[in-house]
């Protein structure tokens, strides 16, 4: 006897899915699985067949063949287990056919016959709501995932007999439709009003999250880089729809929703060590996974100590940042991750980390400049704004301001980020460090003073064609921030002196990708 049903895979971060087809027939009794199968899913003959006799099925001996199609594609994890059995009960007669009419199933079976939560869950519902599959059984910590897809029934089994019990009688079947929180809840235990002094900082990140630009603090030890850049995602605008559910399928695929919430409610915020390698950051491995620039995409990447960084581990970020995804290409094919993230670092202008104020640094210039030569050119191309932090004195220690809250802040940024929205309605894109080179020549028109004005910047600062653009997408967000439908003189000084300042550390005569 045949049956079939169907089940869910993942490859990258989206789900397909899997036709689970099983046949019973007389012959030599064996189970045999067929599809392209990872290691643990050949492994799901032993647990299937264990966790049946366990739940009280007692199957009689016959040469089992259970086939995973598409078979040209490879089947990883363990969410392949519930369906099996399921089909396999199906072609011995033990479930009804009425039953399995456009459900599908997701979840690994212990050998009691208890069903388990698997990883991945939100893709594979949503991947199979598009093949038209209504109704879809869960293990009870998964259920939220699945009500929060919001495209389909889903059903809460705790066992392999309570799903069959279920199937033979579908008048039972109670989806659930409860409301998911999101994870976690849309509040933040920072906030910046805890920071005092440094204006010049908290401009600069204003400004940089308005208009999604990459930004940089260079400063001394101590004065507050990674303090501001730990609240970054507390002004940024609170993530749609869309957006929660492009961030809440990268975290379910790594197994990072935590139990009890359906969706990353929040901006994310990674901050991962300068030990990290190339593949940790990209994503990676013989069937990849998403690394910390997808782990960090609608969010914050922050690479603190940015010249301890391996070079190619940094020279890697060159193409996402530009791209805003990071293809990962193996023998067995090539998987594309979203990687729309906004880039924050933070450096020591030296080894000791006081230049430049000589009473404090005892680093010789060639030191210096070797230091900061760890960071190439082409990269530092691509981040709008640089700004200094001052070293903190001891009234911004102890002294109990009243600061602008983050609320505050975000307030003006939502302002900012609704003109883009409206003006580029249409265009494909977002925030105004998105602009190519077509919205720029439409949206950051200058007066001929300020033409003027801007050609001046070009040779004074010897910038490249991206460098010059660079300056234009920054001036427009000044402009947004201020209301204003026109660049104007003030906003190109603002945005030139953002980018005045690697000139300064750097030079114009560092060479690129200079390193130790």
């Amino acid at each position: 006897m045949f049956s079939k049903v169907y089940s869910g895979g993942l490859q990258g971060i989206d789900g397909y899915v899997v036709q689970v087809e099983a046949d019973v027939s007389d012959g030599l009794p064996g189970f045999y699985m067929v599809g392209s199968l990872a290691s643990e899913v050949k492994e799901a003959e032993e647990r299937v067949r264990t966790a049946m006799r366990n739940a009280g099925f007692h199957l009689s001996s016959k040469k089992i063949t259970v086939n995973l199609s598409p078979a040209n594609v490879r089947k990883e994890g363990t969410a392949c287990d519930l369906p099996v059995a399921i089909a396999v009960l199906a072609a011995y007669g033990i479930i009804m056919p009425p039953g399995l009419k456009g459900a599908g199933f997701l979840g690994e079976l212990g050998l009691d016959g208890h069903i388990k939560p698997i990883r991945g869950v939100l893709p594979m519902v949503l991947a199979m709501a598009e093949k038209g599959i209504r109704r879809c059984f869960l293990a009870e910590e998964n259920v939220a995932e699945g009500v929060a897809a919001n495209c389909m029934e889903i059903v809460k089994i705790h066992s392999l007999q309570e799903a069959v019990e279920l199937l033979n009688e579908p008048e039972r079947i109670l989806p659930e439709c409860q409301d998911m929180a999101p994870w976690p809840d849309a509040s933040y235990p920072v906030d910046f009003s805890e920071i005092n002094g440094q204006k010049l900082m908290k401009r600069a990140t204003e400004v940089a999250v308005a208009g999604g630009h990459n930004l940089l603090y260079i400063g001394p030890p101590g004065s507050g880089k990674s303090m501001m850049a730990r609240r970054i995602p507390t002004i940024m605008p609170s993530l749609s729809r869309e957006e929660q559910l492009e961030v809440s399928k990268i975290y379910s695929i790594c197994g990072m929703l935590p139990q009890g919430y359906a969706l990353v409610g929040t901006r994310p915020y990674r901050a991962p060590h300068h030990t990290i390698s190339a593949q940790a950051l990209t994503g990676g491995g013989i069937w990849p996974k998403p690394g910390e620039i997808s782990l960090a995409s609608r969010g914050v990447l922050f690479l603190d100590e940015l010249p301890e960084f391996q070079k190619k581990t940094l020279e890697i970020l060159r193409q996402p940042l530009e791209e805003h995804q990071v293809t990962v290409s193996r023998v067995n094919g090539s998987f594309t991750f979203p990687a729309h993230f906004m880039l924050a670092a933070a450096l020591n202008p030296c080894p000791c980390g006081y230049y430049p104020d000589r009473s404090r640094c005892s680093c010789t210039e060639h030191q210096v400049r070797r230091y900061l030569g760890r960071v190439s050119r082409p990269l530092l191309d691509r981040i709008d704004i640089c700004v200094e932090a001052a070293p903190a004195t001891y009234r911004d220690i102890r002294t109990v301001q009243k600061n602008e809250s983050s609320g505050t802040i975000r307030a003006r940024i939502e302002q900012a980020r609704a003109l883009q929205r409206e003006r580029y309605a249409g265009h494909g894109i977002y925030t105004n460090s998105e602009m190519g080179i077509r919205e720029i020549q439409r949206f950051c028109t200058l007066r001929e003073e300020d033409e003027n004005f801007l050609q001046q910047i070009f040779s004074r600062l010897g910038l490249s064609a991206r460098g010059c653009h660079k300056i234009l997408k920054v001036a427009r967000t000044l402009a947004d921030l201020d209301g204003k439908d026109q660049i104007e003189r003030p906003h190109l000084r603002e945005a030139a002196g953002y980018r005045d300042l690697q000139e300064r550390y750097w030079g114009k005569e560092a060479e690129d990708g200079t390193n130790d």
